[in-house]
């Protein structure tokens, strides 16, 4: 029996999971009836539906092209909101891929969560500590900030997997999904509670001055958004890829059963995710208030679909999928929002559910995604 934390060799027709992250089980054999791979030198066959993917998004890149030649310090300074946007979207987005990959469920309450994450950061900084102003010291209070709200956010992740979730694990499809829905608006009516009905002002504590590269302006709050998310989402590559524990989360993924044999505590596992992932989200709550000041008790349902859109777009289940899928989601955004020759800002909505479907047709498994076939 290999010991604890060990990936288990597959024997039984499934594939080793991938290096890029938590993937959901996968099946090499063919459906009846296919035939097996193509020879070596072979014609490869173009379907209808792969020829106007590529003219989508021909079509796509053509107009992103037109928008910058148009417009290049517009272009540009726009990019920078949606680097930053996009990089919070990411910390949002590796919650729902890392539960789907180990437990197969999409966690509607995820994006709530980081709702009462932006809350309680706030409430904690604003209300207990008093810092409302820029200085050394607020820095230093904003980061003990961002480690309480992770804290918190892990803890309640955890007790709702523990109390809402692990009892559902076998039951149909259906019944978890009704639940996260309905936790959902537990979350919600809890951030009613402590926030309020209405939009929320709240004070930053980033400095509010720009600098200059060429003729572009680049506000200081949006680079220091990204130099905490990127740390942040390395660490959690390391976890997961290198340590004992992401070892067992990897192998939780790809079998459960077989994970039970080779002695690992998969309760305890899944637990661990959610934790890691109500921790990210506690972070992006933090930073969103920062960047945005302003809080609001429907915040989560919007943030939530916005991120589950880029967990989608990079393939759910894929951790690196996740973060490619934040960052094109937080970039096309900001672009339709200011870039020229975009639709604006009313028809973002719209625009990021657009590219939802679309990639739902002509690539179901997303950026870095397996298509997945099952024996019948």
């Amino acid at each position: 029996m290999a010991p604890y934390g060990a990936t288990p060799t597959c024997t039984s027709g499934k594939v080793h999971m991938a290096d890029a992250g938590i993937s959901a089980p996968q099946t090499q054999d063919a459906a009846i009836g296919q035939t097996g791979p193509a020879e070596f030198g072979a014609p490869r066959k173009y379907t209808t539906e792969s020829i106007l993917g590529i003219v989508v998004l021909g079509l796509a890149v053509a107009w992103i092209i037109w928008s910058f030649v148009s417009g290049p310090t517009l272009f540009l300074q726009v990019l920078t909101i949606g680097l930053s946007n996009g990089a919070l979207y990411a910390l949002i987005a590796l919650g729902y891929t890392m539960v789907y990959g180990i437990i197969e469920l999409i966690n509607f309450a995820h994006g709530d969560l980081f709702m009462l994450g932006s809350v309680m950061g706030a409430i904690f900084l604003e209300q207990w500590v008093g810092e409302l102003k820029s200085s050394a010291v607020a820095w230093l209070w904003l980061a003990l900030t961002i480690l309480f709200a992770m804290a918190s956010c892990a803890l309640i992740n955890v007790v709702i997997e523990r109390l809402a979730y692990r009892r559902l694990r076998n039951a149909p499809k259906l019944a978890p999904l009704i639940t996260a829905v309905g936790m959902s608006f537990i979350l919600q009516n809890i951030g009613i509670k402590l926030n309020g009905s209405a939009p929320h002002s709240r004070s930053s504590v980033l400095p509010k001055t720009s600098f200059a590269i060429g003729s572009v302006d680049v506000r200081i709050k949006y680079v220091v958004v990204v130099a905490i998310t990127v740390p942040l989402l390395l660490l959690m590559t390391w976890i997961v890829q290198k340590t004992r524990v992401g070892k067992a989360m990897r192998a939780t993924a790809q079998d459960r059963d077989a994970s039970l044999l080779m002695g690992i505590n998969v309760d305890r596992v899944i637990s661990y995710t959610f934790a890691l992932g109500g921790a990210l989200a506690g972070a992006a709550g933090v930073l969103f208030v920062q960047v945005n000041e302003q809080t609001r008790y429907d915040a989560g349902f919007r943030l939530g679909l916005i991120a589950f859109t880029a967990a989608v777009l990079g393939g759910v289940g894929n951790l690196l999928g996740a973060v490619v899928g934040g960052v094109l989601i937080g970039v096309i955004q900001s672009l339709n929002d200011g870039a020229p020759h975009f639709f604006g800002q009313k028809w973002t909505q719209t625009v990021m559910f657009s590219i939802l479907i679309v990639m739902v047709i002509f690539r179901p498994g997303g950026i870095f995604g397996a298509h997945q076939q099952e024996k019948v």
